[in-house]
């Protein structure tokens, strides 16, 4: 018995037996200090495809409860699947023939595929011929690997004709704008607003998470509330911005009935003016064609999308966001995509109990993911 525990121990720090990769390998990446290193688990089916493992430590209890990719067998051509891969032949058949024969007006009937992406299907494979691989489709403007596979899975099983109750723009987005331009937008920035400090996302269409940070504002809630001193603080944030499209800026829902809460409100109210005011373009006269490129989204609705509504109250997200961080690193198409960097940044903000302050940031971040599901649902 000691000599084969012996023996299995030099194989497992070895990590290879009879020319066999060993079961548990570390890459040799060197872009991470070592205890933030991606693991690999060795695929026993076909010795060549690898599962990745989150090494944070905030990660390790979710990731024993989700399921790591898929349990279908590996391919053995590459460790990375195309989207080829993930259906049979037949299944690739009949979404290329939809693909490459129907109307923009039937592909609209297609989920995610109304809209401006129909056209653009059309438009494709008018100037490059049909699509002959699955894979081909995401270079179509607009769709990504992410909302490709949400395509297909939907030509697959097409969804009953049901009678939906749908989103409307106006429940979640002030002012009122044409779906079209928030449908064409390249990138978002969300802006959530805390009692010392602001905090942001930026976001872009293919859902990957390309800035994540907040900034705290010293002034904030002092004093008599001096004008000169609030625009310093918000001019600040401004400054260090990133460009978009779109600034989402949160419209938190205070009662008026509760006067304790009076002082809050008013700070809430002339930071969101101040902000409106400094990142809106001044444009006199106002064109009709030009959409405004500041927003309110509403705290509510993000709230009951993503279930955090207790009552009339909105709970903490931070739960929420440490599943879509653990999804970013342990799913082939997460919610959401956030870069490894941003995960080693704010792997221990977001912990119950933490003092690190992370409210706004967990904020900023869920709001953006509301925008864009919940555009997706007001137009399918």
């Amino acid at each position: 018995m000691w000599v084969v525990r012996r023996f299995l121990s030099s194989v497992v720090q070895r990590g290879h037996y009879a020319g066999q990769p060993g079961l548990l390998l570390r890459p040799r990446h060197g872009s991470l200090p070592a205890d933030l290193e991606m693991r690999y688990l060795q695929c026993t089916c076909c010795w060549r495809s690898q599962v990745p493992v989150a090494g944070f430590e905030t990660l390790n209890a979710a990731l024993t409860s989700s399921s790591p990719l898929s349990s279908e067998p590996c391919k053995e051509e590459h460790s990375r699947s195309t989207l080829d891969t993930c259906y049979t032949s037949e299944q690739r058949d009949t979404i290329l023939q939809l693909l490459n024969n129907a109307t923009s007006a039937e592909l609209a009937g297609v989920k995610l595929l109304r809209g401006r992406k129909s056209l653009n299907i059309v438009d494709y494979r008018t100037k490059h011929g049909p699509f002959k691989t699955l894979e081909s489709v995401v270079n179509v403007p607009l769709l990504k690997h992410k909302s490709a596979v949400i395509v297909f899975n939907s030509i697959l099983n097409p969804e009953k004709k049901e009678r939906k109750v749908r989103v409307q723009l106006a429940k979640f987005i002030r002012p009122e704008v044409d779906r079209s331009w928030l449908e064409d937008a390249s990138s978002i920035v969300s802006i959530v607003c805390g009692t010392n400090k602001i905090a942001w996302a930026h976001v872009d269409r293919g859902m990957t998470v390309l800035e994540w940070q907040q900034m705290d504002c010293p002034n904030f809630l002092k004093g008599t509330y001096m004008a000169s001193s609030y625009l310093n603080d918000v001019s600040s944030v401004v400054s260090v911005l990133p460009s978009a499209d779109f600034y989402l800026i949160e419209k938190p829902s205070i009662s008026v009935q509760n006067t304790t809460l009076f002082p809050v409100m008013a700070h809430m109210r002339t930071v969101e003016a101040m902000l409106f005011a400094l990142l809106e373009p001044r444009i006199s006269p106002p064109e009709p064609n030009i959409p405004p490129r500041v927003l309110n989204m509403i705290r509510i609705a993000v709230g009951r999308h993503f279930d955090l509504i207790v009552g009339e109250a909105r709970t903490s997200g931070a739960q929420v966001v440490r599943q879509l961080m653990t999804e970013s690193v342990t799913q082939k198409f997460p919610r959401i995509n956030v870069p490894q960097e941003l995960l080693a940044k704010y792997r221990n903000y977001f912990q119950m109990g933490s003092r690190r302050g992370g409210e706004e940031l967990c904020d900023a971040l869920l709001q953006a993911v509301a925008f864009y599901e919940l555009l997706s649902e007001s137009s399918s």
